[in-house]
């Protein structure tokens, strides 16, 4: 583990919701938009609106809103590491920006990103977990 970086997220729960991304995107019913059909709509809504029922996507939709709110900043800010948008020595910044952005909508968002499972994994890797 990084000894520079904590998190307030359990890593397992992390590596689950990895597991649970991993099994909804890729069942083949699942469509990723490459980008959305409309430049006014939130294409990740998009890519999530006809997998209502499906109940892999709701026990991770459950999984990610059953944490706190800082426990979800921490998975988007995990996320955008393991992506690229910010390096380990930005963590701190990757946090206050995922904090200023958190909304009721943080499983949608993160469900909707296409590689999320491997941004995930590859942001607990950059951390040492």
């Amino acid at each position: 583990m990084n000894d520079e970086v904590s998190l307030e997220i359990n890593p397992d729960t992390v590596r689950y919701i990895i597991e649970m991304a991993r099994e909804f995107q890729g069942q083949e019913q699942a469509p990723m938009p490459d980008e959305p059909v409309n430049p006014s709509d939130d294409w990740a809504m998009q890519a999530t609106a006809s997998q209502k029922a499906d109940p892999t996507q709701d026990e991770l939709t459950i999984a990610i809103q059953d944490l706190e709110p800082d426990q979800q900043v921490q998975l988007v800010a995990l996320m955008w590491l393991g992506r690229g948008s910010f390096s380990v020595e930005e963590w701190e910044t990757a946090l206050t920006e995922a904090g200023d952005n958190w909304n009721t909508n943080t499983a949608g968002y993160l469900i909707g990103t296409p590689l999320v499972s491997d941004y995930l994994e590859e942001g607990l890797n950059q951390l040492g977990y």
